[in-house]
């Protein structure tokens, strides 16, 4: 309803139109009762053509109505749905990184896109029958009482089988459609996985296992979904014989009617034409009721999403940073996953001056790459704190907050679009100087020579690019408009010895001023540091420079050296 109140106009109009529609079609019986009662009864054939041009009338009538109401109904919903289909994925960006984490993106994706048009499909057609139906039973129950209140209650009793049916449809059905639209999502996400893991699958020749995985979740669809058509067609079928065996009681009793003069012909006519009109929306009541359920379980769907609030998000007493000397500090820092009881991170403390490099080298698992997502507010601290200028970045807007900061992933995310996309990322204003300074510090300079220069698309998460290009290309995404403050998730895992050479030099001028966090996993990298912090167990055991710590050490030599695994040993 929310979505639906910024176009009450349409509705109103679609609800008016609706009325007048039904308004014109209830009119025809009484109008043929006329017809046969009078004129006819009578043989007074010179009334017949005013009464048939009445006919006609009242006819484009409903069709214009019917007309106003599919254009006007059609244009609510889809705006509707519009609006819906933008706040959801508005809201899935606003969702902390640890709630992706645990969902399935095929599961989010079967949500933002069958799911919401399920929700437009009921709204735009089920609920127009399902309201039309209610006002048409209640419109014709009581032209039917006026012409013959006995007739009228034998179709009632009708009814109520009718209504008993479709309350055990409603709960059988809402179960099979609950399940069809998870078994969707968890299809959508194998084809997902399929399509973006390609080349795994082909390289390990598992293309006959993951066709077996498909065709599995397939024929769970199909089994669920001949299990809804048969729901459907027992009820379908129960509601088209008992409105025909309504229609046969009421020739038997109201023909008796007539013979004893209780009612006339025109009032039997007219009476069977109203029966004749409830024989539709009583065959359409398993349809709407089929399409609620869709739409209630896609709501529900949609809910489980919506109703997750965002855990990482401005809090009422933030504030814009408007400058940034670049001072970080982790204070007491403690840090676990959400859903797991492992700490990552207990009691960490440490202290990056403005304008310097610090490298983070420990174990695999020790915490560094989780320590480097805390600044940015990717994942919040557990416990203590991280500040930025002194001031805890959970009091710092987030919008504000991620300006400051440069982040290079260790795995390059590039997306389907343009290399000019992929860099700029939307910032509103980014000159061309500035872009061809972030090229040339990357050393992505082959962006010149791809077909189209930086208007090239590089494909889906760029795998036209090598593994080299696309980490060159997150470098200069990271650096481009010069942020105070630069995370570098081991930044040169993807290039070759020749081309780390020269990144690490075009990078020693950038972090130059620069408040750098470098997590390194190649020894070739603490060149670049002014500092070094060994991490063990998810706190800083040592600090200093490269040289201090490989003679103090011995931790730290054990990492660096080609004896690690006997030193572990």
């Amino acid at each position: 309803m929310p979505y639906l109140r910024p176009y009450i106009g349409l509705v109103v109009t679609f609800g008016l139109a609706q009325l007048g529609s039904l308004a014109a079609a209830a009119s025809i019986p009484k109008v043929i009762q006329y017809i046969i009662d009078g004129p006819i009864t009578h043989h007074d054939l010179g009334r017949l053509v005013p009464f048939a041009g009445l006919l006609v009338l009242i006819g484009a009538l409903e069709f214009l109505f019917i007309l106003m109401r599919r254009v006007f109904s059609g244009n609510a919903s889809l705006h509707m749905e519009t609006d819906l289909r933008n706040d959801f994925y508005a809201h899935l960006q606003s969702l902390q990184v640890s709630f992706h984490d645990n969902w399935q993106s095929g599961q989010l994706l079967s949500r933002a896109i069958s799911d919401i048009a399920t929700v437009r499909r009921f709204v735009s057609f089920g609920l127009i029958w399902f309201l039309q139906t209610i006002v048409t039973f209640i419109v014709v129950f009581v032209l039917m009482a006026q012409l013959d209140w006995q007739l009228a209650l034998v179709v009632f009793l009708f009814m109520i089988p009718i209504a008993i049916f479709s309350y055990t449809f409603h709960n059988k059905y809402k179960v099979i459609a609950r399940r069809l639209q998870d078994l969707t999502g968890d299809m959508t996400t194998t084809i997902e996985e399929m399509a973006t893991g390609v080349r795994i699958v082909k390289a390990f020749g598992r293309m006959p296992l993951m066709q077996k995985r498909y065709e599995d979740e397939a024929r769970l669809i199909r089994t669920t979904s001949l299990e809804g058509i048969r729901a459907r067609a027992a009820l379908w079928s129960t509601l088209n014989f008992l409105p025909n065996l309504s229609l046969a009681a009421v020739l038997l009793l109201g023909g008796m009617n007539v013979v004893q003069g209780r009612l006339t012909i025109g009032g039997l006519v007219a009476f069977m034409n109203y029966v004749f009109m409830l024989i539709w929306p009583m065959d359409a009541i398993g349809w709407v009721l089929s399409m609620s359920e869709e739409c209630q379980t896609a709501s529900q769907r949609l809910n489980e999403v919506l109703d997750s609030h965002p855990e990482i998000a401005d809090q009422p007493r933030a504030r814009p940073l408007e400058r940034s000397r670049g001072r970080l500090e982790f204070r007491g820092v403690g840090f676990k996953y959400p859903k797991s009881d492992a700490w990552i991170l207990r009691d960490l403390n440490l202290v990056v001056e403005p304008g310097e490099t610090v490298g983070l080298v420990g174990r695999t698992g020790s915490g560094k790459t989780s320590l480097s997502y805390l600044v940015p507010r990717l994942y919040d601290v557990t416990e203590g704190s991280v500040l930025l200028d002194g001031i805890d970045v959970r009091e710092i807007l987030l919008r504000s907050l991620r300006s400051h900061i440069g982040f290079a992933f260790e795995d390059p995310i590039l997306f389907s679009a343009s290399v000019h996309e992929n860099l700029v990322m939307g910032r509103p204003i980014v000159s061309d100087q500035e872009l061809k300074r972030a090229i040339d510090v990357a050393q992505a300079g082959f962006v010149w020579d791809l077909p189209w220069g930086l208007e090239t698309r590089v494909g889906e998460q760029g795998y036209t690019l090598s593994g080299g290009q696309r980490q060159r290309l997150a470098l200069a995404r990271a650096v481009l408009g010069s942020p105070p403050v630069l995370v570098l998730d081991d930044p040169l895992s993807s290039v070759d010895v020749h081309t780390e050479a020269v990144i690490e030099a075009a990078l020693a001028n950038v972090l130059e001023g620069v408040t750098g966090l470098l997590v390194v996993h190649r020894p070739s990298t603490l060149a670049l540091a002014d500092r070094v912090a060994l991490i063990d167990e998810g706190r800083v055991v040592a600090t200093g420079t490269h040289t201090e710590l490989m003679l103090t050490n011995e931790l730290y030599r054990a990492l660096l050296s080609q004896e690690y695994e006997e030193a572990l040993a």
